[in-house]
């Protein structure tokens, strides 16, 4: 196993993950707040789930995310 292309290819991975994750809570919100459907001063309760099945890895992070 190559330690460096291994370190950049979970880099190159939870940064694709980051990104495309932000964006589509901001447009999920955008959506919300345009529909009048939220106040703008809510949070939510948020979960995400890391799976690769090849590995038997399920791991499930908690969070929030916050408007005001």
């Amino acid at each position: 196993m190559d330690e460096e292309t291994f370190n950049i290819s979970i880099r190159k991975f939870l940064k694709m993950v980051g990104v495309s994750s932000q964006r589509e809570i901001e447009h999920a919100v955008a959506k919300a707040a345009a529909a009048n459907a939220i106040t703008g001063n809510e949070s939510f309760p948020a979960t995400m789930t890391l799976e690769i099945p090849a590995l038997g890895l399920n791991v499930k992070f908690d969070g929030e995310i916050r408007l005001q």
